[in-house]
């Protein structure tokens, strides 16, 4: 990795005269005729321009409308429709710039904001062309002491009192918010739900993250129900499934069956009641909504063992029926196993808290798609 001085980066780009610079938050964008020139600060930051991990650095807008162009709508050679101008990456530590290589970009967030007649750059990711080594790695994104990590005190508690497990493992896993929200004015009078779903309700009310962002609970005040008769309660983001609970004329069961729907299918009963699919949902969406992942390229099942053999699988029943899934977790780590042993494939998603809580599945011989450490 060399070291080049600001005039040097810029170099980079082209022509100095006909060049332009931009500078938005931590980082800095130089456009010229020859190419584009990226430099972030070093550090690790999940809210500023820096480099995330081995393969990737990540830019954080709002960038002017030149840097968007480039990037985004206009990456091409002047004149010509399919010789694409090189992005250069490198990152500012106190000696100079250190040169990351060349990358592109691997996807980016635009969005139309008051006030702006152009749609503006949010967000932008680039994958290195040459991953850097972890000495690079670490010269660029020096390691920080990791924070406390979330414990698992809540597993103990799985097949004890499921109630105590949900709650110390949202409480855990999600900062609360300094002051709870005040109850909706209109909930659902004419539902009585059972107390497992108002549990997790007031525990959403403090860790509103908790409802999902892959998958979703439905809040209180807009639940229905279906021409079955059963109450839904969840959805898929997409709409292709949702999860409903039996609507009984003498009061909720205590601990009812969860029904799975795809649409226009039949219902089908997922294997644990809503207690233990609660939590089950709860781990899902945690490791989907995750700030550091691990992300493994098609495992075999070989491969999922080497990956899980250091975690603590929980004690349940697979998890959504299309894909019978498992969870393992660490501190401050969940990990979910979708797939069949029949022909050995597999989907594995892992979600951690911090970067550091990934350790335990650096030593796996994978390919990753992405592993944040």
């Amino acid at each position: 990795m060399s070291l080049l001085n600001d005039m040097q980066a810029s170099a980079l780009a082209g022509d100095a005269a006909t060049s332009e610079n931009y500078t938005f938050g931590s980082a800095t964008a130089v456009i010229g005729n020859a190419g584009t020139v990226i430099i972030v600060e070093a550090g690790d930051a999940r809210d500023r321009s820096s480099v995330w991990n081995a393969e990737e650095v990540r830019l954080f807008g709002p960038a002017p409308t030149p840097v968007r162009q480039r990037l985004v709508d206009q990456p091409w050679e002047r004149g010509t429709a399919d010789v694409r101008l090189p992005v250069h990456l490198s990152a500012r530590v106190p000696e100079g710039l250190v040169y990351l290589g060349t990358g592109s970009v691997a996807r980016a967030g635009t969005e139309l904001r008051p006030g702006h007649a152009d749609h503006v750059l949010t967000d932008c990711v680039f994958r290195l062309d040459t991953p850097l080594n972890r000495t690079g790695l670490d010269r660029v994104r020096p390691p920080l002491p990791p924070p406390a990590l979330p414990g698992l005190e809540w597993l103990s508690n799985v097949n004890g009192n499921r109630a105590t497990a949900l709650e110390q493992f949202i409480t855990g896993w999600y900062p609360a918010m300094s002051k709870a929200p005040e109850r909706p004015s209109v909930q659902a009078p004419t539902l009585d739900l059972p107390e497992g779903l108002r549990h997790f309700y007031d525990l959403a009310r403090r860790h509103p993250a908790s409802l999902g962002v892959q998958n979703r609970i439905i809040p209180a005040s807009k639940l229905r129900v279906d021409p079955n008769g059963l109450i839904v309660f969840g959805e898929e983001n997409q709409g292709g499934f949702v999860w409903s609970l039996p609507l009984t004329p003498d009061g909720p069961e205590a601990d009812p069956t969860v029904w799975f729907r795809g649409y226009d299918e039949p219902p089908i009963a997922e294997e644990e009641p809503l207690s233990g699919f609660l939590l089950q949902f709860a781990l899902f969406e945690a490791a989907m909504g995750a700030d550091y992942l691990a992300l493994p390229h098609e495992p075999t099942g070989q491969q999922v063992r080497l990956l899980t053999a250091g975690l603590h699988r929980v004690p349940l029943r697979p998890f959504c029926p299309w894909y019978p899934t498992q969870f393992y977790v660490a501190p401050g780590l969940v990990l979910h196993v979708s797939g069949s042993a029949d022909d050995d494939s597999f989907s594995v998603w892992a979600g951690a808290t911090h970067r550091s809580a990934l350790a335990p599945l650096a030593d796996a011989a994978v390919e990753w798609n992405q592993f944040d450490v």
